[in-house]
């Protein structure tokens, strides 16, 4: 297959809607002009596993214009824009291999079709390439210079590879950068997470109990985001720092099973697995509302929520409703699979602006200097995540203080105190 999309007549749809997107990703932009001048990465060929959505649409085009040679595929089966992968292949070149909703067996077709491009460097969002490619392809890795990671549970799991001593190749960990977690996972899944649930549900926020499971930076953004709509907001932690960190920001914090009762929506975002597990499952509220903002559907005990019900339905899109023996009802959204990007359409594109600026910088890096990096997992370069930082500044309009020489001399030395 060329291609594998849902249908190629929405081309025209998903066009307008990437190009609507562009209009506010200017960091990108700036960053597609000089690549289609220089073409840094000529001669590449790109395998990304990405959300198949308009600001992943947009670095494509920009990896397109330093001249690589790419495959997209999706690394969520919920997370496509049907319309936008039409786009890519009709209007833009691109082969994509993505489809909302598509079963599990072509999910992992799809992602083969990435890896028979042979790709120089592979572009991840969950690591699925990486692992798929180690595990099963590993004939591909001669070909492999490197490759990039966009979110937390890829890093997870790139960095227990590299602890293994598997992990054959250098990968920039995107996510790391202080341009991407700390606005993306922020500002970016603290919008997008509360959107899913509200587009899904049509439910109030103000006044009701709203659970949030990890305060990360994508956990922070979520809690900000429901206590600024009027939610009460209890967080659920394991790490006494981030726990400590919840209690100063004003948020009650106790454990899952003691949570369970009292939520009306309960949001997990931590990378884990069965994070809301059985004990919690069986005290739940009535009523109660489920999501996951993280990159896999295992932090919810879903085998367990459908083992406990004695009927199921869907009781709107992607929103299923189980009810228990003793009358309580609970309910699903996305089958526990990114609710901000298939209840919504993810993370806003001014955030995504300076997440994908990032990987395309970083294709570059590795394509510049992949023969002095060792196997294992490496951080963005601090100057690309000040260039990121700068750029995005400057297309806001907004100018900041440089140091004088004077103080930049009395910040490099030690021997100047108390005058």
């Amino acid at each position: 297959m060329d291609n594998h999309v849902k249908d190629l007549a929405l081309a025209d749809a998903g066009k307008a809607r990437i190009e609507w997107a562009d209009r506010d990703m200017p960091v990108l932009a700036s960053i597609r002009d000089r690549f289609e001048v220089e073409k840094p990465l000529a001669g590449m060929r790109i395998s990304a596993c990405l959300h198949v959505t308009t600001e992943t649409a947009n670095l494509m085009r920009t990896l397109q214009a330093g001249g690589a040679d790419i495959v997209l595929c999706a690394s969520n089966p919920l997370s496509t824009q049907d319309d936008v992968a039409a786009a890519l292949v009709q209007h833009y070149g691109i082969r994509t291999y993505a489809i909302k909703g598509e079963d599990t067996e072509t999910y992992y077709r799809h992602i083969d079709a990435a890896i028979d491009h042979k790709p120089n460097i592979t572009m991840d969002d969950g690591a699925d390439v990486v692992g798929r490619v180690h595990a099963e392809r590993p004939e591909m890795l001669a070909d492999i210079i490197g490759g990039t990671e966009e979110t937390t549970t890829g890093v997870i799991r790139l960095r227990a590879m590299a602890a293994d001593g598997a992990l054959k190749f250098p990968i920039v960990s995107v996510n790391d950068a202080n341009t991407k977690h700390l606005f993306d996972n922020r500002y970016g899944t603290g919008q997008s997470t509360i959107d899913g649930v509200i587009r899904a549900t049509n439910r109030l926020i103000a006044g009701r109990t709203v659970v949030v499971s990890g305060y990360g930076w994508c956990g922070r953004g979520i809690a900000m985001r429901a206590s600024g709509l009027g939610g009460n907001v209890i967080v659920c932690e394991v790490d006494p720092l981030a726990a400590l960190e919840a209690v100063m920001d004003g948020y009650r914090v106790m454990p899952c099973v003691e949570a369970a009762p009292l939520a009306d929506i309960w949001l997990t975002v931590t990378g884990d697995v069965n994070v809301i597990g059985a004990d919690a499952i069986d005290v739940l509220k009535d009523g109660a509302i489920l999501a996951n903002s993280g990159h896999f559907n295992v932090e919810i005990d879903i085998p367990h929520l459908r083992s406990k019900a004695v009927s199921e339905r869907e009781v709107r899109p992607l929103v299923e409703e189980f009810v228990f023996a003793d009358g309580r009802v609970v309910h699903l959204l996305a089958d526990g699979r990114l609710v901000n990007l298939s209840c919504a359409e993810g993370h806003p594109a001014s955030v995504m602006d300076m997440s994908f600026a990032n990987q395309a910088l970083s294709a570059e890096y590795m394509v510049k200097n992949h023969e002095s990096m060792t196997a294992g997992v490496y951080p963005v370069p601090a100057d690309i995540d000040a260039e990121i930082a700068r750029l995005k500044l400057a297309s806001m309009g907004v100018k900041i203080d440089t140091l004088t020489a004077e103080q930049a001399k009395y910040l490099a030395t030690w021997n100047e105190g108390t005058v």
